[in-house]
């Protein structure tokens, strides 16, 4: 089951072809391979659920502050952008920074700015308030950033031959912050105030600081000379970057107006909001170790995973509506349904990414090691924020002037065009490989004819 990070082990190559080590990993897993996983996880769960804390309350905090509903979003948006930039910067610079550093060093700041945006209640309203949450959220982002490219190119490091599979499982850990995010921040906002919920959370990641540096494995590697751009402009990878954009600003366009949408359409109360939302996270979560699996398992049709995802996103994306054009009634469970097949179709395309970029880099000539696992970590992470900045405010625009319904199928538009563009590079790939071999066929075909014939003479 050699996945496109099989490459980077460094172990010797036995005689099927597969690193001696690699064998080993796929049959018992190494006491630093466990903690590996365990810290990853620690990682997900805990920035997820700090990132998702805000959307319940913080938005009404923030206007009685004197922040419009424009600044409330431009705060929302700071963090995708910023996270954005830095991830592309640390990425380049894993390997002279160190990846274990730059992942608890990550956690810590994450965990400082969570507890001092629960101060921000004490700060005077207006441009004060307006400025220091830019200020607090821009420093989460990068925390958020440094953390999650180390953890990524950690684990392509610790599981070089299943990281599709390793990746899918701790998906789930990432589901649950989602998930358990947005509810708890609520419970803990109306038992205690504002400031419990980030207090509460920052510590409980601090906490997890030490912890982390006791059990994370330290990865060494020398820099290498390749670059960002060497890698951006290999066709495959740009077009599995615009992949990345488009499923991201997908997922990004639901958070402004999704909730909105069933508090109007299906005058639902405001605390079953978020049990809708839960057909989403929940599907993707699930069914993420399973594709990863296939993804390990079966290297050719990662490509397959990924056109189908694409085009199965955006059918849901035109029914999520659905769109007016098919004079369908919204009815709930149609749209729970839909939700839950946009988590299944989200997770086909972005489970297989990851290694599919690590197996373009490899067949380009790129060194292996952990300098390339930070190039791909970066720049899968900045694609994900572009699209994260991208999906809610055109969404937002497009909410406001068209209503849901256009706007969520316009959205699906992004995943249509990058589903159909995959599909016709693979196809075109693959006959490019089919011509280029029958060309040598034939000339060995002749020469076999021509001794035949001699010998028959």
């Amino acid at each position: 089951m050699l996945s496109g990070g099989g490459r980077g082990g460094g172990a010797g190559v036995g005689p099927d072809g597969m690193p001696e080590a690699l064998g080993e990993e796929s049959r018992r897993l190494t006491r630093e391979q466990l903690y590996t996983m365990a810290a990853t996880a620690s990682i997900n769960f805990s920035s997820m659920i700090c990132y998702s804390i805000l959307g319940p309350f913080f938005p009404s905090e923030a206007e009685k502050k004197g922040a419009s509903n424009t600044f409330v979003g431009l705060i929302f948006g700071c963090f995708a952008l910023v996270n954005f930039l830095t991830s592309l910067i640390l990425g380049n610079y894993l390997t002279h920074i160190g990846a274990k550093f730059m992942f608890v060093s990550g956690m810590f700041v994450s965990g400082c700015v969570t507890i001092l945006f629960g101060m921000l209640d004490k700060v005077p309203s207006g441009p004060m308030f307006i400025g220091l949450c830019f200020l607090v959220r821009a420093m989460d982002a990068v925390g958020f950033a440094a953390a999650m490219t180390a953890s990524f190119s950690i684990l392509a490091k610790a599981f070089p031959n299943n990281i599709a599979t390793v990746l899918g499982s701790l998906e789930i850990f990432t589901g649950l912050g989602l998930v358990l995010g947005p509810p708890l921040g609520g419970f803990l906002y109306q038992s205690f105030g504002y400031e419990v919920p980030f207090i509460t959370l920052g510590c409980v990641v601090l906490v997890l600081v030490p912890v982390n540096m006791c059990i994370l494995p330290k990865y060494d590697s020398i820099p290498s000379k390749d670059s960002f751009w060497k890698l951006i402009l290999l066709p495959k990878v740009l077009l599995l970057c615009l992949t990345i954009f488009s499923l991201s600003a997908c997922l990004g366009f639901l958070d402004p107006t999704m909730s909105l949408f069933i508090l109007k359409k299906f005058k639902l109360p405001a605390g079953y909001v978020g049990l809708v939302f839960l057909g989403l996270a929940l599907s993707y979560s699930l069914s993420s170790p399973l594709l990863g699996l296939i993804s390990d398992k079966r290297p050719n049709l990662r490509k397959w995973l990924l056109v189908s995802g694409g085009l199965m996103t955006a059918l849901c994306f035109f029914m999520l509506g659905p769109a007016p054009v098919l004079h369908i009634e919204s009815q709930l469970w149609m749209f729970v349904l839909v939700l839950v097949l946009i988590g299944f179709s989200l997770g086909m395309s972005a489970i297989p990414v990851f290694p599919e970029i690590l197996h373009c880099a490899y067949e380009n000539g790129f060194e292996e090691g952990l300098s390339l696992l930070g190039l791909v970590s970066g720049l899968f992470n900045a694609m994900w924020s572009l699209g994260a900045f991208a999906g809610p405010t055109l969404g937002g625009f497009l909410n406001e002037k068209l209503g849901f319904e256009w706007a969520s199928a316009i959205q699906g538009g992004w995943a249509l065009l990058t589903g159909l563009a995959t599909g016709v590079f693979y196809i075109t790939e693959a006959t490019r490989r089919s011509s280029s071999s029958s060309l040598h066929n034939p000339s060995g075909n002749n020469e076999e004819r021509t001794h035949l014939m001699g010998s028959d003479t």
